[in-house]
């Protein structure tokens, strides 16, 4: 598991943790309002815990079809790799050319007029 995964994992049971030490601090509080919050809030983590369970089978189910794409196909994922690589740098060079032209034209243009303030 990367370290993302697991820290967004402690994070959601942190969160359930705390929720649920919430409904127990609140389980003698008296009143309709409080009572109503402790519903909603329990039912807002039954409906986490299953969009969790979702995310998490459907995260494991791509990864899974990912990795029999690639076993299957290697070297076609190979050339698309290459494929997106380059183009990436393709951008990336341009921007920085470009941002070289202006920079370098700027520095002819202050050097242009002061000569001209000479």
């Amino acid at each position: 598991m990367s370290k993302h995964t697991q820290a967004s994992h402690n994070d959601i049971g942190t969160l359930a943790q705390d929720a649920h030490e919430l409904m127990s601090a609140t389980a003698d509080v008296a009143g309709e309002k409080v009572g109503q919050a402790r519903k909603r809030l329990g039912a807002a983590l039954e409906s986490g815990k299953e969009i969790y369970g979702r995310v998490q089978a459907k995260a494991g189910n791509c990864a899974k079809a990912t990795d029999d794409a690639l076993h299957n196909h290697p070297y076609q994922a190979i050339g698309i790799a290459v494929g997106v690589g380059a183009l990436i740098g393709y951008f990336i060079s341009r921007r920085y050319s470009r941002n070289d032209a202006k920079a370098r034209a700027g520095t002819v243009s202050d050097q242009c007029g002061a000569i001209r303030n000479c």
